[in-house]
């Protein structure tokens, strides 16, 4: 039997993504006995990853097929993102345990990707692949603020408790440092998702104010809130966080959420 291009590059995919898999779940296992083990199987998981985004999402390109596009793929994208943003902080800031919070988050992204590839779609226009771009870089850019809101809030917790740092949880890093990255990121992916937005008012063609569209706006709108509140007001601590994960929850509806409905729901292709 004969395997056409296609075919073999989605299973090449589909075996390095497996095996990208298996490395996630390693870097998950706790004990000191494994930690060596497990610290070194988060990096090899991370370029498993890439290759297997690029043999799938490049894959279809090449063919001339257009990109893949659904929500497990773009969630699959922004969780390496992530991934590999906390991979260049831990390389000035050691916090161990954060790995076994992305290790989890990865392996449950390829696994989506798995059984969720999505299907090849022409973009079509340039504005229209370039607010793809910009959209998936806010979302890891975003999703990076959540981590680190995350950090921050627990490190805050253990603070009022009198409770001694830990190296994983923001222990690794001064408490206004870690403040000032978290909204380093809000602040940075503000303005990408506002370039998103932007482009996307060029791209008339596929223009529309369906739910992808209004949840995308409330989340620009609560971002921007939050921006102006830190800036102008001091908004600092968890009620800061709060509009953070807010809004990161509206963005994670405007496209994963509807993609996920009409793909794994209403069984309808994305685009």
């Amino acid at each position: 039997m004969i395997l056409s291009s296609g075919s073999t590059t989605a299973l090449a995919s589909s075996w390095v993504g497996a095996t990208a898999g298996v490395f996630y779940a390693l870097a998950a296992v706790h004990g000191q006995r494994l930690e060596r083990l497990a610290a070194r199987a988060l990096p090899a998981a991370w370029l498993l990853h890439l290759l297997a985004l690029v043999l799938d999402l490049g894959g279809t390109l090449a063919e001339g097929q257009g990109t893949r596009l659904g929500f497990a793929p773009v969630l699959s994208l922004t969780v390496w993102i992530v991934i590999g943003l906390h991979g260049i902080e831990s390389r000035f800031v050691p916090l161990p345990a954060v790995r076994g919070w992305l290790a989890p988050v990865g392996l449950l992204a390829v696994l989506l990707a798995a059984f969720f590839p999505g299907e090849p779609y022409h973009l079509g226009t340039p504005a229209a692949a370039m607010h793809f771009v910009l959209g998936v870089g806010a979302y890891g850019l975003f999703g990076a603020a959540v981590l680190h809101g995350a950090l921050l809030d627990a490190a805050e917790r253990r603070l009022r408790l009198k409770r001694p740092p830990q190296g994983g949880s923001g222990g690794g890093m001064p408490l206004l440092q870690l403040e000032r990255l978290t909204f380093r990121f809000v602040e940075v992916g503000f303005v990408v998702l506002s370039a998103t937005e932007l482009v996307g008012l060029f791209d008339t063609v596929r223009w529309r104010w369906d739910h992808k569209t209004v949840f995308s706006v409330m989340s620009w709108a609560v971002f921007a809130a939050l921006v102006v509140g830190r800036r102008v007001y001091g908004w600092r601590g968890r009620s800061a966080t709060r509009w953070l994960y807010v809004g990161a929850v509206l963005l994670l509806l405007a496209y994963v959420g509807s993609r996920f409905v009409l793909e794994a729901l209403l069984g309808r292709a994305p685009g």
